[in-house]
């Protein structure tokens, strides 16, 4: 099947940079495409002809209503709607609103970033387990900075295990605080993106923002607060118990992950792992899975992960998260969350 739909002044932006978009459309959705003077051809078959053309459509009437879609951000929409059926481009789009945090102003860029921050919303203790790069800390911090200006909640508490990962790096110098700033410093980088880099430093010195290891949780109840554990795959079991069962009053915990690179010695299980499996029946906790198309960083780390997930499967090294359901359910909506007697698979540690 080939069609030719008209197109209008401003079609480069569709295109991308040296035409990444097109190209994208082009393997995913197994068409061709061929720019004639006013118009596109898309060929190929009859269903994906067809839902080219809604994309293509779609993008041009957000145009005409005035909506500058960034070359990154519709490279990442690109990246849902030529997998998900079910996902439209005008959809994806306006359902991302614009939300203010600190400083930013920031829009969820796939399906499952929008359902991890209505999760979090909803859910005081949400799971966001996932491959580097699918802004999993960096919306939580976000989510916990408009909480904290909003005043929704008093204090920020954000922590992670201090494990190193692969290599030893020996005693370092300096106080405490200097000791374990280094293993700290991406939630630091999260902070300062989102609050001016002197109020960053108040909020710290007034302990209303705190940064801390793991370790120094225990035997605490953090109420009013906006509790981050970040890197949990890190965490053993002791740890995740204890850090889950911090949670007080009037309280918000997310708990993010990437069980593709846990870093604990001895083999010793991911407190990660367990938990998903302990509390997956428990009402009140929100799990939200991510994969390789929500990876917002360079385009090449999505081909990275996607390359060591194939690598994993192949050599037995590691399985792939997979949830089982009863009934068959699309593929964002499976990694969307789990429902309460949905079994999680995942890798032993």
């Amino acid at each position: 099947m080939k069609i030719s739909v008209p197109v209008s002044k401003g079609i480069e932006s569709f295109f991308g940079t040296r035409d990444e978009n097109i190209r994208l459309m082009e393997r995913n959705l197994g068409v061709r495409t061929f720019l004639r003077h006013d118009n596109l051809e898309i060929d190929g078959e009859d269903s994906a002809v067809e839902r080219a053309r809604q994309i293509f459509e779609d993008y041009l009437s957000l145009q005409k209503e005035g909506h500058a879609i960034s070359n990154a951000d519709l490279n990442n929409f690109m990246r849902v709607v030529t997998v998900e059926d079910q996902t439209t481009l005008r959809n994806l789009y306006l359902s991302g609103r614009q939300r203010s945090f600190g400083k930013k102003i920031l829009a969820p860029k796939t399906v499952n970033q929008r359902r991890y921050v209505e999760a979090i919303e909803k859910y005081d203790l949400t799971f966001g387990i996932g491959p580097a790069g699918t802004g999993k800390t960096y919306l939580a911090v976000a989510m916990a900075v408009s909480a904290l200006l909003n005043k929704q909640v008093s204090r920020i508490v954000l922590t992670r295990p201090a494990v190193e990962a692969g290599e030893k790096l020996g005693f370092l110098p300096g106080t405490l605080q200097e000791k374990i700033d280094p293993y700290l410093r991406p939630l630091y980088d999260a902070l300062f993106d989102m609050i001016e880099a002197d109020k960053v430093e108040k909020l710290l010195e007034k302990n209303t923002i705190e940064v801390a290891p793991i370790a120094f949780m225990r035997g605490r109840t953090l109420n009013d607060s906006y509790i981050i554990v970040d890197e949990s795959q890190n965490c053993t079991h002791e740890q995740m118990k204890m850090i889950l069962t911090r949670l007080g009053f009037n309280s918000k915990m997310v708990v993010t992950g990437d069980i593709t690179q846990i870093d604990l010695p001895g083999g010793k299980r991911s407190g990660l792992i367990e938990a998903a499996e302990v509390l997956k029946d428990v009402e009140g906790v929100g799990f939200i899975l991510f994969d390789d198309k929500d990876v917002v960083r360079h385009s090449l780390v999505q081909r990275i992960v996607r390359a060591y997930e194939t690598y994993s499967e192949k050599t037995g090294l590691g399985r792939q998260m997979m949830l089982k359901l009863d009934e068959p359910v699309p593929a964002s909506a499976a990694v969307a969350s789990i429902a309460p007697g949905a079994p999680v698979e995942l890798p032993e540690a």
